[in-house]
């Protein structure tokens, strides 16, 4: 029987527009009477997915940045801290990536520098607790990731993410989105984060469901026996994961989880 049910949100739980499915409250409603955890695992600041899920605050797990910190009714069951060097390695690569604004995101919230009109739109949408300081050096912080938004017209994948494919075997660096590279320590992702939470809950990963969409999602795939890749997703997703959902557009988790629940899973 599934104990704990994990998603992505973006291009995964929420639909096109940003936004949370009409039934989700009816889903979480019926998981919650089978004694089923639910936790958003994603790319976003923690912050901020306590802000989308204030409701929840107190039920859920949460997987914020891509696995770095992870938090169950506000008390943190577990981070991955950057060595400074490497921070200040990530950076000094930064100031040569064209159209790539980084982002540093600590414990306490994030930092940026620039104020650049598109990117501050961008940031918004994951980010509810930052700053915009001088100069990176003034942080005060924990450092758990290094993001980088890309506005270039190659995206992400080929613009940001080539600058770190020496640094593949001493760091973990993500493909987020069109727009986003996630830098974080090495050996820890979504995947990893999982696997220490089933440890700590005593769940196997066939007691477990993931859905994901993005290459961000393909150790969580892994983690899990019953992975869902979106109909949207990335074609790796689709190659590693068990199991197929509808599309974000037609509210596929919700379907999918609806569907475990009447198959008994």
């Amino acid at each position: 029987m599934i104990k704990l049910i994990m998603t992505d949100m973006d291009g995964t739980l929420l639909d096109e527009n940003g936004k949370l499915p009409d039934e989700f409250d009816e889903v979480m409603e019926m998981i919650k009477e089978r004694k089923i955890l639910f936790a958003p695992a994603s790319g976003r600041q923690y912050y901020a997915l306590l802000s989308q899920f204030e409701k929840y605050k107190d039920e859920f797990i949460f997987f914020a940045e891509n696995g770095t910190y992870v938090a169950h009714r506000e008390i943190e069951l577990f981070s991955s801290v950057m060595p400074n060097a490497t921070v200040k390695n990530l950076l000094r690569i930064a100031k040569t990536i064209p159209q790539s604004y980084p982002v540093v995101c600590g414990k306490k919230g994030a930092y940026v520098t620039a104020d650049y009109e598109p990117f501050m739109a961008e940031l918004e949408k994951y980010y509810t607790k930052f700053q915009i300081v001088k100069d990176f050096s003034q942080i005060q912080d924990e450092v758990i990731k290094v993001s980088f938004c890309d506005f270039s017209e190659q995206g992400s994948e080929f613009n940001t993410y080539p600058h770190f494919s020496e640094y593949r075997e001493q760091l973990q660096i993500a493909v987020s989105s069109d727009l986003w590279v996630d830098v974080m320590n090495y050996g820890i992702n979504k995947g990893i984060a999982i696997q220490q939470v089933q440890k700590m809950l005593g769940i196997s990963p066939k007691e477990c469901a993931a859905f994901g969409d993005y290459l961000n999602d393909l150790e969580m795939m892994s983690s899990v026996y019953y992975s869902f890749a979106m109909d949207n997703a990335h074609p790796q997703i689709k190659e590693v994961a068990n199991f197929a959902a509808k599309s974000n557009r037609d509210h596929g988790v919700m379907l999918g989880i609806k569907e475990l629940l009447e198959k008994g899973i």
